[in-house]
């Protein structure tokens, strides 16, 4: 694509602003542009209780840089940025005429509506349950856990999807071997059609974008993505919708905790101090976000020589599980360190796909099924009606030694 962000802020100038005055460019309402090979992606900043009114504007930003030669498809969001929140809800109060209105508490100045409680955020027409897979920091394996709890479910017989959150690290079509881009569900092509990963509906920015591309947003233009990615998707009927989260606790993360509405979180963590601490954040960002945790992974637990099966603790081991019984949340179980799981990952071969019998596959499995009745209440929609497992720390391992 050839197209420049001159010509692009050339014919956003020419679309008036929120009241009629100006032209967002001048406003400063047009964040900044991202240029695809196919796509041209940017937002625009409104007033979040105006979103809806000031739909007519995004469509006029969106037609004139599809009118542009060379353009082939352009996505266009409305955002609320902090400040703007913040000045709705907090007016700077106007100059006192007298010193009786100048004694008046800023409190008065306040809305009311401000003192009630964030109403729940509305959920997304056909999905049950979505749920978040998240680590306070990267490197802990949360993508590969996402996608075999995601094929775990659906093993119980579940209809599932994932969605891949992690906009600057995509990692669902490599781990599933998914080629190609998502085909437009509507005329307009607002409304895409998630991609398939072995019965799996799936998408990921990683589709859009080539993988070697990197992706230079602000915050903004990130939570945009994330929340078209969840809304403009036809993800049809679900029952759970996996959500592999960015590592981290940053403003995506809180965003995504506040504004779907989230079933509950699985937190994954690798035994060591550094990363428990790390995990600690990430946990402690869902309690205050009301959103219920649904356990505790210990990723790469230990490693399993597979030549002569001599096991070694890398990264300590045991971690997680005591820092679940310290916090009080269901410790999930334990997955190693093994080649397997990393070589048919990076082959887009899942293990519970790739070797359903196996006992990595077994575990996921077992994952799956415990957070499965957390959500159901026990009522799981299981065709293959598996057995009731109890988590025990000794069996556990001696069944990963077999």
């Amino acid at each position: 694509m050839t197209v420049t962000k001159e010509q692009i802020l050339e014919k956003l100038s020419r679309v008036k602003g929120p009241e009629l005055e100006g032209d967002i460019v001048t406003l400063g309402l047009v964040s900044d542009i991202f240029i695809g090979e196919e796509k041209i992606i940017f937002s625009i900043t409104v007033p979040a209780e105006r979103a809806q009114e000031l739909e007519p504007l995004r469509q006029a930003a969106e037609q004139v840089v599809k009118n542009i030669e060379g353009v082939n498809d352009v996505l266009v969001a409305l955002t609320a940025e902090k400040k703007a929140s913040q000045s709705l809800e907090t007016a700077p109060p106007k100059m006192p005429a007298s010193k009786t209105e100048a004694k008046a508490p800023p409190q008065a100045e306040r809305p009311t509506a401000s003192a009630q409680p964030p109403a729940k955020p509305p959920g997304i027409p056909g999905i049950r349950f979505i749920i978040a897979v998240a680590s306070g920091k990267g490197g802990v394996g949360k993508s590969t856990t996402s996608v075999n709890l995601a094929l775990g479910l659906q093993d119980l017989g579940l209809k599932v999807g994932i969605l891949d959150a992690d906009i600057y690290g995509p990692s669902m079509p490599r781990l599933l071997g998914i080629k190609g881009k998502p085909s437009p569900a509507d005329a307009d092509g607002k409304i895409l059609l998630p991609m398939d990963g072995y019965g799996l509906k799936v998408m990921s920015i990683g589709f859009l974008v080539e993988e070697e591309t990197p992706m230079i947003w602000r915050g903004p233009m990130v939570i945009s993505a994330l929340n078209q990615m969840m809304k403009e998707v036809a993800w049809g009927e679900l029952d759970v919708l996996v959500v592999d989260m960015p590592p981290g606790t940053g403003d995506a993360q809180l965003t995504m905790a506040q504004q779907v509405p989230l079933a509950g979180a699985v937190i994954v963590s690798t035994p060591q101090d550094l990363a428990l601490i790390d995990a600690r954040k990430g946990l402690n960002m869902f309690k205050k976000t009301s959103v219920p945790i649904l356990g505790i992974v210990e990723n790469m637990s230990y490693h399993m020589c597979p030549k002569c099966g001599h096991r070694t603790d890398i990264f300590g081991h045991g971690g997680a599980e005591k820092e679940a019984t310290k916090l009080g949340v269901r410790f999930l179980g334990a997955v190693p360190l093994h080649m397997t799981i990393r070589e048919k990952s990076d082959a887009g071969e899942p293990v519970v796909m790739s070797e359903p019998d196996g006992v990595h596959a077994k575990l996921y499995k077992r994952m799956a099924e415990t957070v499965w009745q957390r959500l159901d209440g026990g009522q799981a929609k299981n065709t293959k009606q598996a057995p009731k497992i109890i988590f025990e720390s000794d069996d556990e391992e001696n069944e990963s030694n077999d």
